[in-house]
Order: structure tokens, then C-alpha cells, then sequence
């Protein structure tokens, strides 16, 4: 059996977890990351001992038996490069779908991270809509929580400033950006709201919070939310100026047609 602390799955997902705290978008332990794997990515690191098991507080029979890494509630994501086995955790959904089986990791008796609800709610709304998607990635990144404060938080509207703020984005993201109000964190209610945005958005923003990202790989989804926070930026940086120039409608259509993307055409005013 290979040591799990050599699996690619595990290094990459400790390199994005450093990647996030280095940008200031996970703050202290604020963020979590849920990564699907397949059976023939984890079998050649775990036996079929389950250390310990730990209920879910909802029904995730849609995800029995299916594996995942998951960030440790509590846990700092600036930890999980020099300590992966007390912040990360292998978990895998028992056949009742009602409990996590911990395979691997939450070393410190700890347990998966308090947003669970929302990330697997997610991954079944995703995993709906594309088979590829496994990952759900949350966190706090700055001027898009900043941009909640001073823009209307209206799924139209707040996707087409963002589109205008960079000419990649409608190509990046051109299904949009959901919205959630400001809900109280780590209940199944608010799970419930993402994952039905999820079922038409990759990118669910909740209101004075955060944003939540869902893609085929921690790549892409990271990819996703830095797109919409470089936007947010530029946004934040020249929302109290003067608007001299904008990417008009027209062009956003003319990009989203010219890289032969499937876009939200009735967030535009054409």
C-alpha cells in the first residue's frame, strides 16, 4: 500500500489550500474545499479500515460510497501544507447515507468542515448537470465580499458589471453568477439554496459572506472564483470614478459568440 502523504490528489489539494491563504481569501479558518475522487484514485493508498465514523445530519444517498477530501472544520488552511492529516480528512458516504466513514486524516478526533450540507448538496446538483464536476471550493475572497456592500446583489446585474470589468470573464463564466441574501452559515437551509443555484450557476455568491465555486478540478474552480475577484477588484478600484470607457453589450456578445460559449444572452441589453 503507497503512503497516502505521496498522493498527487493530497499534494495538490495542499498546494491550493496554500495558494488560497496566500491571496487573503481564507482568512483564519474561513473557506473549505470538497474534492470528489474516484475508487481507482484512493484505493492504492487506504485499506478498508474505516476509523472512525461521523454523521452527516442530512440524507447524501445520491453520494453513497463516493470519496472525498474534505478541509477539517476549525482548521487553518495556512496548516494544511505542514500538518495535511490533522486538517484534511478521506471520507467516504456509508451506504445508509447518513454518515461519513473516515478513511484517512482528522488526526486530533476532528471532523469534516461545518459547510459540509452545502458542499454535497452541491455535488449532487453538479454531478447532475456534468459528471466531470467534483469539486466544490468555498472562501472569503476581498473586494468580491467587498463589492456585496456597494452593489445591488441581483443575479443580472451583478453578473454583467462583473463581465464588464474584464474582457475574459463572460468567457470564463458565461452562465453567470448566482446570488444567495445573507443566510446564516453551516445549515442544511443554506445548503439547500446552493445547491438550487447550482443547478444553474458554477459560481453562487452568498450575500456579505463569500462565494462558493464549483468545476471539474481544483484548477478550474480556483480559476473561476480568481476570475470573478480579479473582476471585483477593478470594480472596487473604479466604481467612485468617473465611467469613461465599459465593455458595451455588443462586444460581450461578440466575445461570447467569437469563443463559441453558451452564455446567459438575457443579461445583456440587446
Amino acid at each position: 500500500m503507497k503512503n497516502v502523504l505521496n498522493a498527487p490528489f493530497l499534494h495538490k489539494m495542499m498546494d491550493t489550500c496554500a495558494n488560497m491563504y496566500r491571496l487573503g481569501w481564507d482568512e483564519r479558518n474561513g473557506g473549505n474545499i470538497s474534492l470528489l475522487l474516484e475508487e481507482e484514485e484512493v484505493a492504492p493508498y487506504l485499506t478498508e479500515e474505516v476509523l472512525r465514523t461521523i454523521p452527516l445530519g442530512f440524507d447524501a444517498t445520491d453520494l453513497k460510497g463516493k470519496y472525498f477530501l474534505v478541509t477539517g472544520t476549525g482548521k487553518y488552511f495556512k496548516n494544511v501544507k505542514d500538518d495535511p492529516e490533522t486538517n484534511l480528512g478521506l471520507i467516504r458516504i456509508a451506504e445508509d447515507g447518513q454518515t461519513a466513514e473516515l478513511l484517512w486524516g482528522y488526526k486530533d478526533g476532528g471532523r469534516f468542515t461545518s459547510e459540509l450540507p452545502a458542499h454535497l448538496k452541491s455535488h449532487m446538483a453538479r454531478l447532475k448537470v456534468d459528471p466531470n464536476h467534483h469539486v466544490i471550493m468555498h472562501s472569503h475572497p476581498t473586494y468580491t465580499l467587498a463589492m456585496n456592500y456597494v452593489h445591488v446583489l441581483d443575479e443580472r446585474e451583478l453578473t454583467r458589471t462583473l463581465w464588464q470589468m474584464c474582457t475574459e470573464c463572460i468567457v470564463v463564466f458565461p452562465d453567470g453568477v448566482g446570488v444567495l441574501p445573507w443566510m446564516l452559515c453551516g445549515t442544511n437551509e443554506i445548503g439547500d439554496a446552493t445547491a438550487n443555484k447550482m443547478e444553474q450557476y458554477r459560481l453562487v455568491v452568498w450575500g456579505m459572506h463569500g462565494i462558493y465555486g464549483a468545476g471539474k478540478d481544483l484548477d478550474e474552480t480556483f480559476g473561476l472564483i480568481e476570475t470573478v475577484e480579479k473582476a471585483a477588484q477593478i470594480y472596487m478600484l473604479t466604481a467612485h470614478l468617473p465611467r469613461v470607457n465599459t465593455i458595451e453589450d455588443h462586444q460581450l456578445k461578440e466575445l461570447a459568440e467569437f469563443f463559441k460559449v453558451d452564455y446567459r444572452k438575457d443579461f445583456l441589453n440587446i
